[in-house]
């Protein structure tokens, strides 16, 4: 049973998020537009939710049944801490990115000077612009849609593997963090979809199948996540921590900076609103959980 719920939510996970990123993207939820109005407010209340359901779902589940397991504290944070380090590393490579700055190559596969600050800070229009929209026949633009794939797959094949060590350690515990595994994917699909789409010819369902093949790697990496957390039961705390320093990460280092905008006092309370409403239903999803495990 174990496995099926495992199976179950990565799939809900991994290809479930792409498929609300396209849907939002047909509602206009996208950030290919121009300024940072049409980029949206939308998007901003997306990071938002993503980060808060995160960084509850590390601190207030994972963490703690880490340190219920009796392991001492010391060994788990010194997990933490590598962890942390480990997914920086990996971020640097490009494997475990979440932020939108890939949308700002330039023909030639770099990025633009400062896009990645002009991204940070608001300045989207100017970077957008920057990009030039040359989708033309140069051969490293057609090709980077690959780059973003290979990134992509890497990132949710981790995702299965956290997804399985927290349902090896409870179902409720599972279902929370597929919950936070999805939130934080439908942002980075939106982003993954608008620059396939470019590199695909416009076409939508061909931007969507790939993303979408990227995402079916989730439920690979939640078998092997199974299979490698049943043999290594003992150590169990220590994934759960691992899958915590990959959420605090992703939310601090990619989704939080990315809402450090100058805003006015609605927008601010938004942005406020939306991560308490991430918090908020991680902690619904985890209620709901243990009361139905409770009547089982």
């Amino acid at each position: 049973m174990t496995l099926i719920a495992i199976l179950f939510a990565t799939l809900a996970a991994g290809i479930g998020s792409v498929w609300v990123a396209a849907a939002l993207m047909r509602l206009g939820w996208n950030d290919t537009g121009h300024g940072p109005q049409s980029r949206g407010l939308a998007e901003q209340h997306l990071l938002s939710l993503a980060a808060g359901a995160l960084l509850s779902t590390a601190f207030m589940h994972l963490l703690p049944e880490a340190l219920e397991s009796g392991h001492q504290a010391h060994q788990l944070f010194a997990t933490l801490l590598v962890g942390l380090v480990f997914f920086f590393l990996l971020d640097k490579a490009e494997l475990w990115h979440h932020g939108h700055e890939h949308h700002h190559e330039t023909p030639g596969g770099a990025a633009p000077p400062h896009a990645h600050d002009l991204h940070r800070h608001g300045g989207h229009s100017r970077a957008h612009e920057a990009h030039g929209h040359t989708h033309g026949n140069e051969p490293r633009a057609r090709t980077g849609g690959w780059a973003v794939l290979t990134g992509d797959s890497v990132h949710c094949f981790g995702d299965g593997i956290l997804i399985a060590s927290a349902f090896m350690a409870g179902p409720r515990l599972g279902a929370v963090a597929a919950l936070a595994v999805l939130a934080h994917e439908v942002p980075h699909h939106i982003g993954d979809l608008a620059v396939l789409r470019q590199t695909s010819g416009g076409s939508r369902k061909a931007a969507l199948l790939k993303v979408s093949l990227a995402g079916a790697v989730t439920p690979l990496g939640g078998l092997i996540g199974w299979w490698l957390v049943d043999r290594l039961v003992d150590y169990l705390p220590f994934f759960l921590v691992v899958a915590s320093s990959s959420f605090i990460y992703v939310a601090l280092a990619d989704l939080i900076p990315q809402l450090q905008r100058r805003l006015g006092a609605r927008e601010t309370l938004a942005q406020i609103a939306w991560l308490l409403l991430g918090i908020l239903l991680v902690a619904g999803v985890s209620t709901l959980a243990h009361a139905q495990g409770a009547t089982a």
